[in-house]
Formats: C-alpha cells, sequence, structure tokens
C-alpha cells in the first residue's frame, strides 16, 4: 500500500519559517512535489524534485523562499519555506508520481495534508 505521509506544519508570523516533511511508503517515486490550496481556491502546484538526479522546480510564486529536497535513503521529501507572507496560509499537499510532468500537474498519489498558516 503507497502512503505519503506529511507533518511539519504549523501556525508562524510572517517572515518566518517552517520545514515540512513526507515520508512516502509502498514505493518509490521518478518525483515527488508540494501542491498548497488556500480557503476558497483551487489546488496548486509548489514545487517538484525529480528522485534521481535532484532537479527541482518552482512556482514562480515561491521561487527564491522555498526549497525542496530529499532523503533517499528515508525516503522523504522536504520543503523549507522561509520568509512566509500570510498568502502562503494553505493546505500543504505531498504528492508522488511517473514524470516531473505528472507531478507538476495531475499526481497520482497525495498525502493528506498539513495545514500551514501565517499571520501578518
Amino acid at each position: 500500500q503507497v502512503q505519503l505521509v506529511e507533518s511539519g506544519g504549523g501556525l508562524v508570523q510572517a517572515g518566518g519559517s517552517l520545514r515540512l516533511s513526507c515520508a512516502a511508503s509502498g514505493r518509490t517515486f521518478y518525483a515527488m512535489g508540494w501542491f498548497r490550496q488556500a480557503p476558497g481556491k483551487g489546488r496548486e502546484f509548489v514545487a517538484a524534485i525529480k528522485w534521481s538526479n535532484g532537479d527541482t522546480y518552482y512556482a514562480n510564486s515561491v521561487k527564491g523562499r522555498f526549497t525542496i529536497s530529499r532523503d533517499n535513503a528515508k525516503n522523504t521529501v522536504y520543503l523549507q519555506m522561509n520568509s512566509l507572507k500570510p498568502e502562503d496560509t494553505a493546505l500543504y499537499y505531498c504528492a508522488g508520481g511517473n514524470s516531473m510532468v505528472e507531478v507538476t500537474s495531475s499526481p497520482r498519489y497525495w498525502g493528506q495534508g498539513t495545514q500551514v498558516t501565517v499571520s501578518s
């Protein structure tokens, strides 16, 4: 059974930092990524990483502030979020898939989400 389990969300003041983790079990993925969904909005792509060589991709809204990384031994992907803004408030989902196209658009595998709230 494939599982993606996120952790690390919470409440932080604007300008602060958080690190999200996502532990995968049941299989390894070609790529993994993060999406987020703010209240009343659709789910949007945040960042993705190719498992084999660590190539990364980011949404323009988070470039320079967020960093995605992975730990192959732990089958875990991380999202380091710095300089957080109130508009980063959302439910953050981990995702996994069989290609970068899939992971950055319509991943097959999803975690349950972890809440990030940034206060002004």
